[in-house]
C-alpha cells in the first residue's frame, strides 16, 4: 500500500474513533487512545526535540538565533531568527531544505515516528510562501480565463504543497507532474 494510502487509511479510521492498531477504542474527551498523548501533545514534543537539536546546532557553529515553536495544523513549526543566518538558509533554500531534514530526523531518532515538522529561518519560508499564493493566484486567474491547462516551472514540496493549497481553495484542481528535482504543479480548469 503506498504511504499517501496508508495515511488516508488511518485518518480515516482515526475519524472513526477508533486506532489502526487492533480497533482500539478512543478516550471520549481526546480523541486519542488510553495511554497516548494527544495529537497536540505529540507535535509539542516533536517541537521540543527539534528545537534542542537546533540550539546544539547554533551552538556548533556559533551561531546566534532565537527559537519559537508552534503547532500549525497537523504540524510541529519551529521558526529560527536572529542577525544573519542567511547561511543557514541558502541561495535558493537548499540549506534550510538540508536542515529541516535532518532535523526530522533527529525527531524520527527519538520518538520512532515520521515527522511533517516545518522549520523556518529567519523568515524565509514566510516570505516564499506570500509569494507562492501571489503567483498561485495570477495562475489561477488565468486558467479560469482561458480554461486551458497552466503548468508551473519546477517546484520543490513545499512550494508545490503551497500552490496546491490555494488551488483547492479557489475551487480548481491541481496535479504535480515530472520526477524530482523537476517535479511542477499544473492547475486544471474547473
Amino acid at each position: 500500500m503506498s504511504e499517501s494510502t496508508d495515511t488516508t487509511t488511518e485518518q480515516q479510521t482515526e475519524d472513526q474513533g477508533v486506532t489502526p492498531d487492533e480497533g482500539s477504542v478512543e478516550h471520549a474527551t481526546g480523541g486519542e487512545p488510553a495511554g497516548r498523548p494527544s495529537k497536540v501533545e505529540r507535535l509539542e514534543n516533536e517541537g521540543d526535540i527539534a528545537a534542542d537539536y537546533l540550539e546544539e546546532l547554533l551552538d556548533i557553529a556559533d551561531l546566534d538565533g532565537d527559537l519559537d515553536m508552534d503547532v500549525e495544523g497537523d504540524r510541529a513549526a519551529v521558526s529560527i531568527v536572529g542577525a544573519d543566518l542567511s547561511m543557514l538558509v541558502g541561495g535558493k533554500g537548499e540549506v534550510l531544505d538540508a536542515l529541516q531534514e535532518l532535523t526530522r530526523l533527529a525527531v524520527f531518532r527519538e520518538t520512532g515516528e515520521r515527522s511533517r515538522l516545518m522549520l523556518d529561518i529567519s523568515g524565509y519560508r514566510a516570505e516564499q510562501r506570500t509569494r507562492l499564493v501571489k503567483l498561485a493566484a495570477e495562475k489561477i486567474a488565468l486558467v479560469q480565463e482561458s480554461g486551458e491547462n497552466v503548468s508551473l516551472e519546477p517546484m520543490s514540496s513545499f512550494e508545490r504543497k503551497v500552490v496546491h493549497d490555494a488551488v483547492a481553495a479557489a475551487g480548481l484542481t491541481s496535479e504535480s507532474e515530472g520526477a524530482e528535482p523537476r517535479r511542477y504543479v499544473v492547475i486544471l480548469p474547473g
